[in-house]
């Protein structure tokens, strides 16, 4: 999965001891164990495969930290700036690198990181029909519901849209799909991840992919990947008052969280979504914790 870019000897262990399929996480820090998370359980990496024995773990350093983020980048650092800019490297497949280091700031701009003294590599996976238990809410009476959904870090925000679209393409249900994937997370590179009906648009600011996409893609529906600043709430209002559909995600513990987020009033107030979605990993990621209407009250629905 990740050949070419690993170290040989971690490489080697986690292809030949490791179930990747249960992978979300490894985590590498210059003078520290690797650590591998394994459904929200931490490991250390040995010879031996994961172990939670310190004194059997394999240890990184900066040569090797550095090494990675070359090869990630093919060779080419310059290349993928824009990306290091904003703490992280996207490799085929979806797999988000991301970076810990020294941020290189002018006049309150950054301009790139050095010094790189960690990484977290992100392990995509794709759970077929998680979305289903929510999918009617969604997508009822023909038509698509704005939909928020919410869920910690690691609570299945990305796999549950990645899905959802895809059930929305084995419905034929042939919506003109927008992906707007700024991380380029959503969109893992395989041949039919993201249906037959769906466009994308990576690595841009929602709120520049968001005008670009509606003025030239005609969109019936926008999908994205974790709302968080101010240009992302506008660029959900611009997408709504053109009358588009927006399916969103957002890092939030719970609905409660959600709601003393900052920037998250005129969203409420206004109520643009129609559905919100919490999820979490208290089950694995994805589990469904509620569904709720545009009025926060948890609709009546067995799931």
């Amino acid at each position: 999965m990740l050949e070419g870019i690993l170290p040989d000897n971690l490489l080697k262990v986690m292809n030949s001891k490791v179930n990747w399929n249960l992978v979300n996480e490894i985590r590498l820090r210059a003078d520290k164990p690797v650590v591998v998370v394994i459904s929200g359980e931490k490991f250390f990496l040995g010879e031996n495969g994961l172990t939670k024995r310190l004194n059997e773990a394999f240890y990184s350093n900066k040569t090797s930290i550095e090494d990675i983020i070359f090869r990630a980048s093919e060779c080419s650092i310059y290349s993928v700036n824009e990306q290091i800019k904003k703490g992280f490297i996207m490799t085929k497949g979806g797999i988000r690198i991301g970076i810990g280091g020294n941020l290189i700031e002018e006049k309150g701009v950054i301009k790139t990181m050095t010094n790189f003294s960690s990484l977290n590599i992100r392990i995509p996976h794709e759970i077929k029909n998680c979305s289903l238990k929510a999918f009617n809410s969604i997508y009822c009476d023909d038509t698509i519901n704005n939909t928020l959904i919410i869920a910690p870090p690691g609570g299945g925000k990305t796999t549950f849209l990645r899905d959802f679209i895809c059930q929305l393409s084995e419905r034929n249900i042939a919506y003109n799909v927008l992906v707007l994937d700024e991380r380029g997370e959503l969109d893992t590179g395989k041949k039919g991840s993201l249906g037959n009906f769906t466009d994308v648009i990576s690595f841009s600011r929602k709120i520049v992919g968001f005008e670009n996409g509606i003025r030239a893609l005609s969109p019936d529906i926008i999908i994205t990947d974790e709302l968080s600043e101010k240009d992302d709430i506008d660029a959900i209002l611009y997408a709504v008052n053109c009358g588009v559909k927006v399916i969103a995600s957002m890092h939030a513990s719970g609905l409660e969280d959600f709601i003393n987020k900052e920037n998250t009033k005129r969203l409420i107030d206004e109520r643009v979504f129609k559905k919100y979605i919490v999820l979490s990993n208290r089950e694995g990621p994805g589990t469904l914790e509620g569904i709720y209407n545009e009025r926060l009250t948890r609709s009546q629905i067995m799931y």
